[in-house]
């Protein structure tokens, strides 16, 4: 067994910054809130649900749709018709939030989450990603598309239906902006893709959690959070728009995968943030843009949150009470059969 990761930074080579690493605190008593992530059976179709099919919403209806379906969210953060904002000088800077925000339904059934998406429909969700990309980084007054997943209460989302939000404007959100710059130093620096040389370094250690014949899941060396997981492209992409079929396809189970094995971890649904990550679509030569999917689960345990407070709200940097190399253990020893398809006594089996 390796030594505990304790009283150690690592640097975080896409945002160019330290992460402090704890693992011994993560066993400090702990007498604060705790908030177990429910185990619920919503119904396959809730009148209430401004996401299902036939349902009106504040602005419009849904059609009876069958498969992903999208739209233009009701009350988006940008907007074509947003107006020059008034004040503002050199120091105080201000300007408009222009383009769009879309919601994207990934089936009509309110019950289900990734996990329970068959293999057609988990590649009808990536094709409506890149779709959604090419057409929404076609516009004049977008520069990024940010694609995003919200899971569970414990992130804040307010509708249970499967489903994840497009902010498409003309802000490329802070990370993104980071990855681009760390990206092009690291190729003019090296001659090689930052993207691939975090793939190839997390493919020979003990992190991997899953692969398959495009992608590879993996609990970074630099987790920032106990449970968080990259999806790493095998080749060099930038952007959605650059996979090709059999890519997408193999992305979408790959998603669903890492979705089931967050589950079976505890065998409860495990809430989390998932982002797309790729580059800008503001017409600069983006080729070395390290194009990646990011899992955030906010929970350390099963009924104990990662809050952000003093070190990470007051410094401004993140501490990580594990150690990488355990936390992908977990995972892959978990299987990548959800556990309600299990058979009843595979828990025992295992022990």
């Amino acid at each position: 067994m390796p030594p505990p990761v304790v009283w150690q930074q690592r640097w975080h080579p896409l945002r160019e910054e330290w992460v402090l690493y704890t693992s011994h605190r993560s066993g400090r008593p702990w007498v604060g809130d705790t908030h177990k992530a429910a185990e619920v059976t919503p119904p396959h179709f809730d009148p209430t649900c401004a996401l299902c099919p036939g349902v009106k919403r504040l602005q419009g209806e849904n059609p009876p749709y069958t498969g992903v379906y999208g739209f233009t969210n009701d009350l988006p953060c940008f907007s074509a018709d947003a107006p020059a904002p008034a004040g503002g000088e050199g120091f105080y800077q201000v300007r408009p939030a222009t383009g769009t925000a879309e919601v994207g339904c990934y089936s009509p059934d309110h019950a289900k989450t990734f996990v329970d998406l068959t293999d057609a429909e988990c590649r009808a969700v990536v094709d409506f990603w890149a779709e959604r990309t090419v057409a929404l980084g076609a516009r004049p007054d977008v520069e990024h598309v940010l694609i995003f997943e919200n899971k569970g209460s414990l992130v804040g989302t307010s509708n249970p239906h499967p489903h994840c939000q497009i902010y498409a404007g003309n802000l490329i959100y802070g990370f993104t902006a980071a990855e681009v710059a760390s990206g092009r130093k690291f190729f003019q620096k090296t001659g090689r893709f930052l993207g691939q040389e975090i793939l190839a370094r997390e493919a020979e250690g003990p992190r991997v959690i899953a692969q398959n014949n495009a992608w590879l899941a993996c609990v970074p060396w630099f987790a920032r959070y106990a449970y968080e997981v990259f999806i790493l492209p095998k080749r060099q992409v930038s952007s959605l728009v650059d996979l090709k079929p059999v890519e997408r396809f193999s992305l979408g189970l790959m998603i669903r995968e890492v979705a089931t094995r967050y589950d079976n971890l505890w065998r409860m649904p495990l809430p989390y943030v998932m982002a797309v990550h790729q580059a800008p679509a503001d017409g600069e030569d983006h080729t070395t843009y390290p194009f990646h999917l990011e899992f955030h689960p906010p929970l350390r345990k099963p009924d104990t949150m990662k809050y952000l407070a003093g070190p990470e709200i007051g410094g401004g940097s993140m501490t990580n009470e594990s150690d990488p190399d355990t936390k992908a253990a977990e995972l892959r020893a978990v299987s990548s059969v959800h556990y309600r398809k299990l058979p009843a006594n595979y828990a025992k089996q295992r022990e």
